[in-house]
């Protein structure tokens, strides 16, 4: 086997460097998101009284024609009792109700929380001014092994780049 030269063990020791980097920094991410699900969940749930809910549609595109909505989403509005006092929220989800160019979805949502109706709600016990109708995936930890593998890769390429 040949020698490495040292141009091509600090080129190696780079790449392997930016590998373990992007798996650093993805790790890092997936897992904020994974503990921040875990926090939700454990937040108090209480009773909350829908007073809104909607279908909201928008266009992005001034072009697209007047008739077609390109998005939908849920909306909504709740109020709820908190440490005796009453708070609003028109959160869905912690990150709100995302787009989509369906609108079954939203749908489906207004179905499920129908003005009116009381639903349980997850609050923030350090700011009750805050809460969530759903928490949130907790898919990004059990998935957390993928960004660990280029982790764990990069440091190999690192190591490989410099043993004899």
């Amino acid at each position: 086997m040949a020698q490495r030269t040292t141009g091509a063990r600090i080129y190696l020791t780079l790449i392997g460097l930016l590998l373990a980097l992007a798996g650093a920094v993805f790790s890092w991410l997936m897992w904020r998101s994974f503990s921040r699900a875990s926090r939700i969940d454990s937040w108090p749930q209480v009773p909350c009284a829908i007073l809104e809910s909607a279908v909201e549609s928008r266009r992005d595109d001034p072009d697209w024609g007047d008739d077609m909505p390109q998005g939908f989403r849920f909306r909504v509005r709740y109020s709820y009792d908190f440490e005796e006092k009453n708070h609003e929220s028109d959160r869905y989800r912690l990150r709100g109700s995302s787009w989509s160019s369906s609108e079954a979805g939203a749908r489906e949502l207004v179905e499920r929380y129908p003005a009116g109706s009381v639903a349980e709600c997850r609050v923030s016990p350090d700011d009750p001014a805050l809460a969530v109708l759903e928490g949130e995936s907790r898919a990004p930890g059990y998935s957390l092994w993928f960004p660990l593998l280029f982790f764990v890769g990069g440091i190999g390429v690192v190591i490989g780049a410099w043993r004899r």
